[in-house]
Formats: C-alpha cells, structure tokens, sequence
C-alpha cells in the first residue's frame, strides 16, 4: 500500500511471536453488536506465524447474503490479516485501502491485559471523485492484538463504506461474484478451537 509502513514491518509496531516456537496460529470471535444488513462482518479469520515461517492471513468476510474470502502472507501476523482483508475485499472497494495509522495501547496489565487497537484508513489511490476523499478510523479491544486489529480495521472500512458515496458497493460486487452467504443472517466471526493462541505478553513488555 501507499502509505505507512504496515504492522509488524521495519518502522511499525505490531504483535511479537513467542520466538522460541516453530510456529503459532490465531483466531478469535469478533465483537457482538447491532449491525445493518450491508455492513461487513467477519465471519472467521486465522493467522499462523512464527520466527521460521511466513506469516499467512486467512479471512472470511460477509454482508447480508453475500460472502468474500481472502488469505494473503505478510510481515507479520497483522500485516497478513490485513492484506487477507484486502485480497478478499477487492472487488468490493475496487482496490486497497490505504492504512494512514496504526496503534496499540494497553488498557491493564498482566498476561491477560486487553490492549485497544486504533486503525486509521483513507480510500483507496484507485478510487476517483467523492469515493477518493476522505478519513476513517476504526477501534476495537482485545487481549489478542491480531483480533483486536482485525476487528478495528473491519470496523475502519464499514465506516469507508457508510459514505452516501459508496452505497450499494458491497451488494454490486457480491452481485458480480455471484457468491452467497449461508442464511443471509448476521454472525460473529467463529473461533477456531483447533488454532493455538498468540502469546500477546511480549507485546505489553517491549
């Protein structure tokens, strides 16, 4: 992207791996909430990362009856999640939105400490006219930092897509990949009981 470094590349804050395993995976459920017929929902995401493999970032995303699905890798684990955002959403947003800032505080203390993640996006540089302006920004907390960074970043693109100006962009490309959302109901996003969790601790310690 075009923008400031993503999370997890030289430059830019982002989650720590425990180093001393081979490798570690991530998923979580999403944050309850109202939510409108054509917002996105994440459905379900997973992460594997590690100090010898390349993070890899798989997500699943939807809006009423329609569903969109992305894996991408990264430097990072929230750098892979977010490009998975990306990769699923393109057809949505006709590109990539560019991430202008990125941050993480923590909100307690200890092994459980929940930090609150802030993401800030603009439209994407393909984007012309009104649909090329703007800010939007995103929060979420979380004791796991990937979830609470994909949650925010999801949340940061709903508001993109609430501008009068972007209306009907999620119905017309699911429209286009003609690709339907069991139920058509709202969901939370699944938690994958076989995926180890991330060890967040060193985070909090840096």
């Amino acid at each position: 992207m075009n923008s400031t470094p993503r999370p997890g590349t030289t430059g830019s804050a982002g989650p720590v791996a425990d180093s001393s395993a081979a490798s570690a995976a991530a998923s979580a459920a999403g944050s309850a909430g109202p939510v409108s017929d054509t917002a996105l929902q994440l459905v379900r995401w997973t992460v594997n990362s590690g100090s010898n493999v390349q993070s890899r970032g798989v997500v699943v995303i939807a809006s009423g009856a329609h569903q969109w699905d992305g894996a991408a890798e990264g430097n990072g684990p929230v750098d892979a999640v977010f490009r998975a955002v990306d990769r699923a959403l393109s057809g949505v947003l006709a590109g990539e939105p560019r991430l202008l800032a990125y941050d993480v505080h923590a909100e307690s203390e200890g092994p459980d400490a929940v930090g609150l993640v802030t993401v800030q996006i603009a439209p994407p540089a393909s984007a012309v006219g009104a649909r090329s302006t703007g800010r939007y920004a995103g929060r979420a907390s979380s004791p796991n930092i990937i979830a609470a960074s994909v949650e925010a970043y999801i949340q940061a693109i709903n508001e993109l897509l609430a501008e009068a100006h972007w209306s009907g962009a999620t119905e017309d490309a699911g429209n286009q990949r003609r690709t339907r959302a069991p139920g058509g109901e709202a969901r939370r996003a699944e938690l994958d009981e076989d995926e180890g969790k991330h060890d967040v601790t060193a985070w909090f310690e840096r």
